[in-house]
């Protein structure tokens, strides 16, 4: 069943096909429960004519005779253009410039690290007894 030949027919026949079509699939469905179904793609192709009536039934519900298409490109013809997004520029005040520099390097250095990150305890895992040293020697690796 094609598209072209269900938006020729009238909602009645849409409806009365929706309604056969679904039943179908019903009886396809409990063939297949049953080990009754010889050609399980039957479902499939059940499946997509049912789509494609509610398809049609819901263009006509919108008011929209045919779908839009996006345009094809045809050979030979000049490939669209993208326009290059002009990138984005950080200001940067001058005065301040060596402030920043500063600033970052203290952030990165290892004694910056430590300051602004408490050690946190080590707790054993769940469900294991560790002794106090084991966790010791744990932290010390780490």
């Amino acid at each position: 069943m094609k598209v072209d030949e269900l938006r020729v027919l009238e909602e009645d026949e849409l409806g009365t096909r929706l309604k056969s079509a679904r039943r179908e699939l019903y009886e396809l469905r409990f063939k297949s429960a049953v080990g009754q179904l010889e050609n399980s793609s039957q479902i499939a192709k059940v499946r997509h004519d049912i789509a494609r009536i509610l398809t049609v039934l819901n263009e006509r519900e919108l008011g929209i005779s045919t779908i839009q298409v996006a345009p094809v490109e045809v050979e030979g013809s000049p490939a669209p253009v993208k326009k290059a997004r002009p990138k984005r520029k950080e200001f940067v005040d001058e005065e301040n410039e060596e402030a920043a520099e500063a600033e970052a390097t203290a952030e990165e250095s290892p004694a910056a690290v430590a300051e602004a990150e408490p050690e946190e305890e080590v707790k054993p895992k769940r469900g294991r007894r560790t002794s106090a040293k084991a966790a010791e020697k744990k932290a010390e690796k780490e």
